[in-house]
């Protein structure tokens, strides 16, 4: 069972449409014609020390697309902010890694447009 991971925390997938699934090796440029109707992507992470797939949702974004974009995979709570900076906006992990890693680890990275670099830079921090 999949765990959805929001700036609200933990909650079930409740999304019903389809997905277009891409690998980190894709090209999303050979996306470009379809973004417009396309709903949602989800972009798989084979592992939480690949980070690709964050490059691939800042290019899908800067591209235009403006449907639902998910992180599937192998993220830890750390990477949140990272995913939501991205571009993503959601986070699918599995069960096991839910209870390892518990909804509150999660949600201490949600305010993640307050706790990046530049805002600290910003306030001196």
């Amino acid at each position: 069972m999949s765990v959805i991971v929001t700036d609200s925390g933990f909650g079930p997938d409740t999304y019903a449409g389809p997905w277009v699934d891409l690998p980190t090796t894709a090209e999303p440029e050979a996306l470009r014609c379809d973004l417009p109707r396309l709903a949602a992507i989800r972009i798989g992470f084979p592992a939480f020390s690949d980070g690709r797939g964050f490059t691939l949702a800042v290019r899908l974004r800067r591209m235009g697309y403006a449907g639902r974009l998910r992180a599937q995979g192998h993220l830890i709570a750390d990477q949140y902010a990272m995913a939501r900076r991205s571009g993503f906006d959601e986070v699918e992990i599995d069960a096991e890694l839910a209870a390892r890693q518990p909804e509150p680890q999660w949600l201490a990275r949600a305010n993640w447009q307050a706790h990046d670099y530049r805002s600290r830079l910003r306030h001196g921090r």
